[in-house]
């Protein structure tokens, strides 16, 4: 997902205040209740909106749930985390802002976002290059992605507006709407999961897009927030917590974490420095059920990664 050109930069932003500013004539306190609106970060779970510094008539920049901070994940040091044992590794692009992973039929598929930028991919997996792909129109910021049967799902970021394609072919068939923000899509065979940046992930019916029910998010008593993309792993819901390098396991029941995935350890501290300096963090989950194979990667990753499964998925779960 992503904010003005894309997300990784100036999120959660405050603005310090002085107690000089009861000194300010009236015109002045205006420009300052505009700058503070419209720089301050939001630090809730769901960007709710907050009551307004502007004068009337003057109507405020929309705001997303990309303008939120990071929430200070993991909450408990009791919940399970691991660093994940790297198989192997492939170049990916690295102009790639990776929205959405997925494995269809044993092929990587990708969504790159940016407005201008995004497409729908088929990628080479030992190469990163890209075999066939399918821009998005300019004003589409390209987000998660999910394949249920024949039909491949791409949402998009705040257009309202999702696509369809063939998933052997990326031949667009079909769109469909839906409220809010897009931001990751995975699929358990049958229903939707679908996240806005919030703690809350939708359920919804592939068929028609009706949201069915909706999960809240939670390690133990304290809501995670930021959820970005998206993938079904072995009865799991696993997401990306945007601007971290973790992904939280889910029980999509019960929307508890019972347990978090570390990447920070999988780039060097050299191409760490450079995706960090543009504005790239860790985003990309997709799993091979048929051959037991995991992948990550991020936004302007140089890398592509295979990460051990065996040893995420067994490792140590709290009972409720």
């Amino acid at each position: 997902m992503g904010a003005g050109v894309g997300p990784g930069e100036g999120v959660g932003r405050v603005v310090a205040r002085d107690q000089s500013v009861v000194n300010m004539n009236s015109g002045a306190l205006i420009v300052a209740a505009f700058c503070l609106a419209a720089c301050e970060g939001n630090a809730s779970d769901s960007g709710a909106d907050q009551p307004s510094a502007f004068p009337p008539g003057m109507q405020p920049p929309a705001q997303s749930q990309a303008d939120a901070r990071p929430p200070a994940v993991p909450f408990y040091a009791t919940t399970p985390r691991v660093s994940p044992r790297v198989i192997r590794s492939w170049p990916h692009d690295t102009a790639a802002y990776t929205q959405g992973l997925a494995i269809y039929h044993g092929r990587l598929l990708e969504s790159k976002g940016l407005l201008g930028q995004s497409e729908m991919r088929d990628v080479d997996v030992t190469t990163g290059s890209v075999r066939r792909k399918v821009a998005l129109p300019v004003n589409e910021f390209g987000e998660g992605i999910t394949a249920v049967g024949d039909r491949l799902y791409q949402l998009t970021w705040r257009g309202g507006r999702g696509h369809i394609y063939d998933p052997a072919t990326l031949t667009p068939t079909d769109s469909f709407s839906y409220a809010g923000e897009g931001w990751g899509l995975a699929t358990d065979g049958r229903m939707l999961y679908m996240s806005d940046g919030s703690s809350r992930i939708r359920v919804v019916d592939p068929i028609g897009f009706r949201e069915q029910r909706a999960i809240q998010v939670r390690e133990r008593d304290s809501t995670v927030w930021l959820l970005n993309e998206l993938e079904w792993v072995r009865g799991e819901l696993w997401a990306n917590v945007y601007q971290t390098d973790l992904i939280a396991r889910i029980d999509p029941q019960a929307g508890r974490v019972v347990g978090w995935i570390d990447l920070g350890k999988l780039l060097t501290a050299a191409q760490r420095q450079d995706v960090v300096r543009r504005g790239g963090v860790a985003n990309g989950i997709a799993f091979d059920s048929v051959r037991n194979r995991l992948f990550v990667t991020g936004k302007l990753w140089p890398r592509l990664f295979e990460i051990d499964f065996a040893g995420i998925h067994g490792s140590a779960v709290p009972r409720p």
